[in-house]
């Protein structure tokens, strides 16, 4: 099969060996897969990770070795993390902090970025036969978005800050101001910020904001590594940091403004499925906007050149183009 490896560096490959299904799980015909920020700093070294990356996707099932049968034939989105299923975190429900799991593309499992990929069944969510592949693709990266509420409590008398206009702080930006939250974005991209305006979300240029120390919640989705020290410029004392970037960088930050302020410090990363799934088939959510290029698989290598570029939000691969 054909996919991208990444060793130290990335290569198209015509001659990769495809995946067999372990037990309890699928064999996944990939139709469209997403480039995101973690791809990008796996490059710079994030996770020390070597194979096949990313995990955003939708598919076609193939083949279930085990239960599950009944997804054959169906298209899917999946959930990235694969826990043991045995130890106390998969147990209760946090198979994403299992010490043993893996991530689809990121720690130890081959990832979509080839014409097939495995995971384990359980993990797979079916899309509506009416949702686009080109919508539904941004499941996962909406699922995180959908985290935030899950982890923090927003009134709505609270002031609410998203740092950093690519991706997932747009998504999460729309998402919030779509619940009804009092929600600004702050950023340095004019086309950027002109999509969040797009939605009606309110937005504030990074260069023009001072230290303010005015939000109830800030959300750091800058993914730099001075986005903490950022967040600490503008949320209120006794105020919440939702901390959403993984870097590949080491980061130095006085930890002291957080203690004399009692900052609470959320990170927060992978989210529910379920309603990202219900969001994107009914077009509550409009991800178009966010969709800077789609090319053709074979030239994948040219998609992450783009996907590199200053002011690319979302790069898109498509399989079928291929075949």
């Amino acid at each position: 099969m054909k996919a991208l490896f990444f060793d130290g560096s990335l290569r198209f490959v015509a001659d990769a060996r495809r995946p067999e299904p372990g037990g309890n799980e699928a064999l996944i015909r990939v139709l469209m897969a997403g480039i995101c920020g973690t791809d990008m700093e796996i490059l710079k070294g994030y996770k020390a990770f070597r194979g096949i990356p990313g995990h955003e996707f939708v598919g076609v099932v193939e083949a279930v070795r085990g239960p599950y049968t009944g997804l054959v034939g169906k298209r899917v989105v999946g959930e990235i993390n694969c826990g043991c299923g045995t130890c106390g975190h998969c147990l209760k429900g946090m198979e994403k902090h299992c010490a043993r799991r893996t991530a689809l593309g990121i720690s130890g499992r081959d990832g979509v970025f080839a014409e097939y990929v495995t995971l384990p069944a359980r993990n797979l969510w079916e899309v509506p036969a009416h949702a686009a592949d080109i919508d539904m693709v941004f499941t996962e990266p909406l699922a995180a978005a959908f985290e935030v509420l899950e982890q923090v409590h927003v009134l709505p008398t609270h002031k609410v800050l998203v740092l950093g206009d690519g991706k997932l702080g747009l998504l999460i930006a729309i998402l919030l101001h779509n619940s009804g939250v009092d929600v600004a974005l702050s950023g340095t991209h004019e086309e950027k910020l002109a999509i969040a305006a797009g939605q009606h979300v309110r937005t504030v240029r990074a260069g023009e904001q001072r230290a303010s120390r005015a939000y109830d919640i800030v959300i750091e989705a800058t993914g730099a590594p001075g986005g903490l020290d950022a967040a600490l410029d503008q949320v209120s004392p006794r105020g919440t940091i939702v901390l959403k970037s993984t870097v590949a960088d080491r980061v130095e930050v006085n930890l002291s403004r957080a203690v004399v302020d009692e900052i609470t410090l959320v990170g927060s990363r992978c989210g529910p499925f379920g309603p990202a799934v219900v969001a994107l088939a009914s077009k509550r959510i409009n991800v178009r906007p966010l969709v800077s290029a789609v090319y053709p698989f074979d030239d994948a290598l040219s998609a992450f050149d783009r996907a590199g570029q200053a002011g690319s939000l979302k790069v898109l691969l498509d399989f079928s183009a291929n075949r």
